[in-house]
Parts: C-alpha cells; sequence; structure tokens
C-alpha cells in the first residue's frame, strides 16, 4: 500500500489505473493514424500517351495477396516488370524497375487518398495517384509524362 496525504491505495489498484490511461492514450493515437494500405492495380486515367501504349498498369501487392497481381509494373503484351526500387508512403509512391528485354520504367509521384484502398469507396474513374512515369530503352529516356492513376482492388 502507498500511504499519502491520508489516503491509502494498494498498489495494483495504481497500477491498473495507470495502465488504463496508457491504454486510453495509446487508442487516441492509433485512431489519429490512419492505416494506410493502397495494395492493388493503378491504370492510367483515360487515354495512355502514345509513348506509353504499351503500359497496363502499376501494381502493388505488399501482403503477396495470391488473388492480387504481383507487385510490378505490367505490359499489355503480357509481360511484368518487377520492381528494383520500391518506396511507398502515404504522401509517396516511388519505383523503379527492372530491365526486360531493354525496357525499364520509373516513376515519382504521390497518392491524392489515404486509407485502406481495397475497402474504401474508390470508383474507377476517380484518380488516386498522380505523378510522372518515365520509359527507358536501353538505358536511355524516350519518354516521359505527367499521368493521373485509378484505383482497381480486384474483385
Amino acid at each position: 500500500m502507498i500511504v499519502g496525504s491520508g489516503v491509502r491505495l494498494p498498489v495494483p489498484a495504481i497500477a491498473a489505473v495507470v495502465l488504463l490511461g496508457g491504454l486510453y492514450a495509446l487508442s487516441i493515437a492509433q485512431t489519429r493514424r490512419e492505416r494506410f494500405d493502397p495494395d492493388g492495380s493503378f491504370w492510367i486515367q483515360g487515354k495512355p500517351p502514345k509513348a506509353f501504349e504499351d503500359f497496363s498498369g502499376i501494381n502493388l501487392n505488399a501482403k503477396r495477396n495470391r488473388y492480387m497481381p504481383a507487385s510490378g509494373v505490367d505490359l499489355t503484351n503480357g509481360t511484368q516488370l518487377r520492381y528494383k526500387a520500391l518506396a511507398v508512403a502515404p504522401d509517396k509512391l516511388v519505383f523503379t524497375t527492372i530491365v526486360v528485354r531493354g525496357v525499364s520504367y520509373s516513376f515519382r509521384g504521390r497518392f491524392l487518398k489515404r486509407g485502406v484502398f481495397a475497402a474504401a469507396d474508390l470508383d474507377q474513374d476517380t484518380p488516386v495517384l498522380e505523378g510522372t512515369l518515365t520509359k527507358f530503352k536501353s538505358g536511355q529516356k524516350v519518354a516521359q509524362a505527367n499521368l493521373k492513376f485509378t484505383y482497381f482492388g480486384g474483385t
């Protein structure tokens, strides 16, 4: 027991109050920090520029969900370019792909939405990502465009 100012409190009661206060503070912090999970596919909004007609989409699959495409860039001919470098955060998406048959891509952009994309009510007409997509052939930049992308989380 702790004795002070005439009040006697058992140590377990004090520990319980401190523990409950800590749990409450943690729950407040968790609600302020919304979970971010953009896993899914991102497609160019509208018709792609001529230099990017072979570009199908950007796939993010951090959880390696077997029902979703593997992480990487898909081309219209069925080729997938895996990421050589990838950085995903609520305020950015940056990647560089590996080179396949002399072609690679890089992207630097930002997400326009937050939260868990697969659980959000996102339509396929509203952009959720924007940035600069660059195409390389044999290590040389051959195309670059500022683009917006829509989201598809699968069915």
